[in-house]
């Protein structure tokens, strides 16, 4: 008898346990088809995006799995369009792009990308003006389109946003309609030390993506003299945002780049000969919940106390106005869209998100907008100073003295 009730006990268990993973699957089916709407922020255009590949003939590409390969890039270009302006909705990630995607059955857990909203049309006509550029780069093995809630936001502000994906270091790029894969020269499993340390293999990586980021800034501004984008160009204004990894070498392209109008660090350690020597141009640090890449927390590891010491000595190389906040309840893939897509929480685990969710982008791209209107346009900008005010959740650890 007792035996039994042992195997009824058994059998009851697992029913109730395939009832609710049957449940929890089922669940998971219809949030990764529900419609997700990228926070793209109200500004006073609307945004469009296109897409170009460029070469770099100067450049003989050091990540490419055959010698002598010219560098190679993709980029997307996101920009003001007029309001009102009429058009077809830009996909999110079309064609190729859509790899991005995490591959079945974990595919399922994650919103599917024909189901996001980017708020953005495709080839809309420019508006009329001309607009400051920001390059943006991705963390590492992450893709220029993953940052589309943030460049999208930044278009609808009057910037035209040069998205740069890194190729052989992005988990996925393509160029000439095929999907190219990340090499191991250009997402080494260890990146090594910091500048001057035992490991220069970050500092040599930083090199070639500030070098991409340069390359890029001089290839839109010469859009600017013919085609869809001639008269629209403010090519005396350059800034380079990054988030992570690019996050470092957006500061290595502003130091290198005596025209830079500010960088802006989302996140990223910093490598490069950039923390030795500073920037002298207007810097933006922003981390999330106790990143210690600001300069300022409560270290508790080894990295977080190497994280400091860079930060530091990067902060008192420089002779610009710097401005760095954490966010509280943020975490690192918040900076991403990954804040806006459904993933199912086996999911959430393995991808460092906060709580925030949508209103985390929401300070990102407030305090991101404010720092660019300062440093690119001159704009007074209280919300530098007093953003702890209107956003609880950010606390200031550095401002211009």
């Amino acid at each position: 008898m007792t035996r039994r009730r042992v195997i009824r006990g058994l059998a009851a268990l697992v029913a109730g346990v395939l009832l609710v993973v049957g449940g929890y699957v089922s669940y998971a089916a219809v949030r990764h088809a529900r419609t997700v709407v990228l926070p793209v922020a109200a500004g006073p255009y609307q945004a469009g995006r296109t897409a170009v590949e460029w070469t770099d003939d100067a450049r003989t590409d050091p990540l490419a799995p055959t010698a002598g390969t010219p560098r190679r890039l993709s980029v997307w270009l996101w920009y003001p369009v007029a309001p009102g302006t009429a058009g077809r909705p830009a996909p999110y990630a079309p064609g190729p792009w859509a790899g991005l995607h995490l591959p079945p059955p974990a595919g399922w857990g994650e919103t599917d990308f024909d189901a996001v909203r980017t708020g953005v049309l495709t080839d809309a006509p420019v508006a009329a003006g001309r607009f400051p550029v920001v390059v943006l780069e991705p963390g590492l093995g992450l893709s220029a389109p993953q940052y589309s809630g943030l460049a999208g936001s930044l278009a609808r502000h009057g910037y035209l946003v040069a998205g740069v994906t890194p190729t052989y270091s992005a988990n996925l790029t393509v160029l000439g309609g095929t999907a190219v894969p990340a090499t191991r020269a250009g997402n080494p499993p260890d990146l090594g030390g910091h500048a001057g340390g035992p490991g220069r293999r970050a500092d040599d990586l930083v090199a070639v993506w500030a070098a991409d980021a340069r390359f890029v800034a001089t290839r839109v501004s010469a859009l600017g003299h013919s085609g869809p984008f001639s008269g629209h160009i403010d090519a005396g204004h350059v800034a380079y945002v990054g988030h992570s990894f690019g996050g470092a070498a957006s500061l290595e392209a502003c130091r290198t780049d005596p025209g830079c109008a500010g960088a802006a660090d989302l996140d990223g350690t910093q490598f490069g000969t950039v923390v030795r020597l500073g920037l002298t141009a207007p810097m933006l640090i922003l981390g999330h919940e106790n990143s210690c890449v600001t300069g300022t927390c409560a270290a508790v590891s080894a990295d977080d106390s190497a994280d400091l010491a860079v930060a530091q000595s990067l902060i008192a190389g420089s002779r610009g106005p710097i401005w760095t906040f954490t966010i509280d309840g943020t975490a690192h893939f918040d900076f991403t869209d990954y804040a806006t897509y459904y993933l199912a929480a086996p999911l959430r685990r393995v991808v460092a998100l906060g709580s925030l969710g949508g209103r985390g982008s929401s300070i990102i791209d407030a305090c991101l907008t404010a720092f660019l209107d300062r440093a690119v346009r001159g704009r007074a900008e209280p919300l530098l100073t007093t953003a702890s005010d209107r956003y609880p959740e950010v606390r200031i650890g550095h401002l211009p003295s």
